[in-house]
């Protein structure tokens, strides 16, 4: 079981209170996540990433384990204690602005 955290606008549109469990088949990776969560909460299509690209929206971040995971490939495994649940993938907006 994958344990991830939307931000606020995101459980929002999801209708989703705390943090988002999924069932992810295969090896846990940004990509088997981020399907299984379209997969559940088809309203977060094209919200995270791109849905033509599949890239990451450029005012959100991804972190686990106290890392900043946003720039890895999006088949690389995440870390052990993401895909066992002990940690959750927090996937966080970005603030810009001068």
């Amino acid at each position: 079981m994958i344990r991830v955290i939307l931000p606020a606008h995101l459980r929002t549109l999801a209708r989703v209170d705390g943090e988002v469990k999924l069932d992810v088949e295969g090896q846990a990776t940004q990509r088997s996540v981020l399907d299984a969560l379209e997969a559940c909460y088809p309203m977060l299509r094209g919200t995270i990433r791109d849905q033509v690209t599949q890239q990451r929206r450029p005012f959100l971040r991804f972190f686990a384990c106290e890392e900043d995971l946003s720039h890895e490939l999006p088949d690389a495994p995440l870390p052990d204690a993401v895909a066992s649940g002990a940690e959750p993938l927090l996937i966080i907006g970005a603030i810009a602005g001068g």
